[in-house]
């Protein structure tokens, strides 16, 4: 196996070692002399430690290792190590560590995983091709290390196992199409998870929105689109256009009876016939040259292309169903109803034809006999109930969507494995987690068929491609990214309006979207992972490129321009990381400080003492305030150890204000984002860091290494994974920092091909 390959390779690489003799001499003189059993500095004692015999000491070595190589050990004021005793030490510990993982590799044992929200969201997608929220009847998941799908903390509990039952209940009769809607109305804002984003709308509109929606039943819906805003007096009202599915149904002038013209808000609603199943509403302002579409006449409005006008879509709201006549053919019933019971023949020979394809890919594993006649059981009594044939298909869906075996999954280990011994996980189980870590879903036709025939190991990698090419590989953008990158907070922070009032909902979803297309760009192309840090891109539309200072960018949908690598480009720079890690009022040095040492170097500071004295209140007055009451903080030896690693990294993107703008001064003084790290390197500004942190490229592939391992095997990582994080680099390296090389080496890695069958 590849993996195998690589630890001979980890081993081999001893030979070219530096001398333990040379090596312990350099301990000696700048590291026993704090971290004995006397001082203890930093909770850490090296008495009677070896560096040539690490296996009873992983931790601790680890813990060297990541701080010698850091420059972050010895401390300012500490013996003196120069950069060459410092790459040898680093070599010499990596090399040893790395060799007792060949000798003993150590794959872990992850828990259970019970599917999260996400997951379930997409299995059911996959499934049924049902694409719904579930946010309104299943929990927010917890989180651990960083992510939402860490196993030991997916746990269960009888209210939520009520809440899968309910959900069920939802899904199958919208899927069968058994469902007995009464007339609803629901809102819809730029927040909705059905709420697509601006670059779905057509090009000619402004200030609007789209939204995709399950219909339930083939019926008559009404459709309000609710403007807010006061349009240009100086410019022809706008016209307000109404588009289902693409095509436009409505076009009007947007302006409201005279009696009314003071109103902040206007309503406008039509009223449509409509097929069951999925269906896009998009309502916008128009701007372009007159001309009829559909026998419309439309003309422009002139002036320039703003959000609207000074009018936008606030919400949308649907209305029905009313004058139902039936459900109609859906893409869920015709992935269901693969066939129907004729006349005279036995509907449980047609219900088992159903059941057995759908349990298949719902347990990810063919399923037995006895598993497929419990299902049709379940149907025969749904068939009795309801009365009907497809009553019965949707209780024994029901009964397959809260199965154990659908909501969890269980690895096991080989007949013949002890408590404790190391085995490879089976082909079909390597197929969940390949599915689950690349597509937050179940594994598709193609990933079964090659898991049953044994196949599947011998070709990961054209799957991994294959699968990295998927849309649904979107899942790594939206739960990876969103949770690494901390796009997913972006929705819930509130700067302070009176501070930065040019911050709004629309600026709020253009920093979301400027996130998640960067690294869907990242993985579309194969780019370099090192891009996150120095790209000469971004993805802007008007109105993230009027607060940025671009020019030469119009209209809603967004589009890659290169950028002033000075002042933007890479994740440092983007307006959503940049907002999530200031405080309301002001930038914050510390947080982005520790957001850097967590996410980009992988070096996160201990949580400060209890004891701690907060900023003084005049420090949020100016950010040469913040600077002096932060050097003042400093000055505390008890907080110097952290601040003097967190700060000059923070203030380094002090050019960028609460919610991104880029500036070089504020209230008529200079911004001086300049800093000195522990080895004493100046780092000036965001171009500077930049600098600082591709000269450090191994730390910061180490980093992406583990928040991937993290997210891939749903388990948080201890000392021995580490030598797992140096192996993933190094392939990473070896495939020129290409994204599938990253995640190729992950899949290859021995902690997501084995695991440890649990004491």
């Amino acid at each position: 196996m590849r993996f195998s390959f690589f630890m001979l390779v980890l081993a081999a690489g001893l030979w070219g070692a530096p001398e333990p003799a040379a090596v312990r001499k350099v301990l000696n003189r700048t590291c026993y002399g704090c971290h004995n059993e006397k001082l203890k500095s930093g909770g850490l004692s090296l008495a009677g430690l070896k560096a040539e015999q690490v296996r009873a000491h992983l931790t601790e070595w680890e813990k060297v290792l990541r701080k010698v190589r850091g420059g972050e050990m010895p401390p300012p004021g500490g013996p003196k190590l120069g950069e060459a005793d410092r790459g040898e030490v680093a070599q010499f510990l990596e090399q040893q560590l790395d060799a007792e993982f060949a000798r003993k590799p150590e794959p872990g044992s992850p828990a259970v995983h019970r599917l999260n929200r996400a997951e379930y969201s997409n299995a059911i997608r996959d499934l049924l091709d049902l694409d719904l929220d579930h946010a309104a009847t299943l929990p927010g998941d917890d989180s651990g290390y960083g992510f939402d799908n860490i196993g030991s903390v997916l746990t269960s509990s009888p209210l939520l196992l009520e809440k899968y039952m309910s959900t069920a209940r939802r899904v199958a009769r919208l899927a069968v199409g058994t469902v007995r809607a009464a007339p609803a109305i629901e809102r819809y804002t730029a927040r909705s998870r059905e709420t697509l984003g601006p670059e779905e709308l057509p090009l000619s509109l402004r200030g609007g929105m789209a939204v995709r929606r399950y219909f339930p039943l083939e019926a008559e819906y009404t459709i309000l689109v609710r403007l807010r805003g006061a349009p240009d007096p100086s410019l022809p009202f706008p016209q307000l256009d109404i588009r289902l599915d693409g095509k436009r149904v409505r076009v009007q002038a947007a302006n409201v009876d005279p009696a009314e013209e003071n109103q902040a808000t206007r309503n406008f609603e039509i009223r449509e016939k409509l097929t069951a199943g999925m269906h896009t509403i998009a309502a916008g302002l128009l701007v372009e040259s007159t001309r009829s579409e559909s026998g419309i006449l439309v003309r422009r409005a002139f002036g320039p292309p703003g959000p609207g006008f000074g009018l936008s879509v606030e919400y949308i709201t649907v209305g029905g169903p009313f004058a139902a006549s039936g459900v109609g053919e859906t893409a869920s019933r015709k992935k269901i109803f693969i066939c129907r019971p004729h006349a005279g023949q036995a509907e449980n020979l047609c219900a088992q034809r159903i059941l057995t394809p759908l349990a298949r890919r719902a347990y990810r594993r063919p399923v037995t006999a006895a598993e497929v006649a419990a299902l049709v059981k379940i149907f025969e009594q749904g068939r009795r109930e309801g009365g009907s044939f497809d009553s019965g298909v949707e209780m024994a869906l029901r009964a397959l969507l809260v199965s154990p075996n659908f909501l969890f999954r269980v690895e096991k280990a080989p007949a013949g494995v002890k408590p404790g011994g190391v085995h490879k996980v089976s082909e079909l189980e390597l197929a969940s987690r390949l599915s689950f870590y690349l597509w937050s879903s179940l594994p598709d036709e193609e990933l079964l068929r090659l898991a049953v025939a044994g196949r599947l190991r011998t070709q990961l990698k054209p799957q991994v491609r294959r699968m990295l090419a998927d849309e649904k590989a979107k899942a790594l953008v939206e739960n990876f990214a969103g949770q690494w990158l901390q796009l997913r907070n972006i929705g819930g922070w509130r700067p302070d309006p009176e501070k930065y009032p040019q911050f709004d909902e629309t600026l709020r979803t253009a920093f979301q979207k400027e996130g998640e297309l960067f690294f869907a760009h990242l993985i579309e192309q194969d780019g370099s992972v090192l891009d996150l840090i120095g790209a000469d891109y971004t993805f802007v539309n008007d109105r993230l490129a009027r607060h940025y200072g671009i020019e030469g960018v119009k209209g809603n949908y967004f589009r890659k321009v290169t950028v002033n690598t000075a002042e933007r480009g890479g994740i440092l720079s983007q307006g959503g990381i940049l907002t999530v890690t200031s405080y309301p009022t002001r930038t914050s040095p510390v947080l982005r400080g520790k957001w850097v040492l967590e996410n980009v170097l992988g070096s996160p500071p201990p949580p400060p003492p209890p004891d701690v004295p907060d900023l003084a209140d005049h420090a949020a007055s100016s950010p040469k305030d913040l600077r002096a009451a932060l050097e003042k903080h400093r000055a505390s030896a008890a907080c110097a150890s952290c601040h003097s690693r967190l700060d000059p990294l923070g203030f380094a993107l002090e050019n960028y204000d609460g919610i991104g703008r880029f500036r070089k001064s504020e209230a008529g003084a200079t911004i001086d984002a300049s800093g000195a790290l522990p080895n004493g390197r100046q780092v000036e500004g965001p171009a500077g860091l930049k600098q600082v942190l591709l000269s450090r490229k191994d730390e910061f592939v180490d980093c992406l290494a583990e928040k991937m391992l993290i997210y891939a095997l749903g388990r948080g990582l201890e000392a021995t994974d580490q030598a797992v994080v140096r192996q993933v680099r190094r392939a990473t390296a070896g495939g020129d920092y290409r994204f599938s090389a990253l995640v190729e080496a992950v899949v290859n890695s021995v902690p997501f091909q084995m695991r440890r069958n649990p004491e």
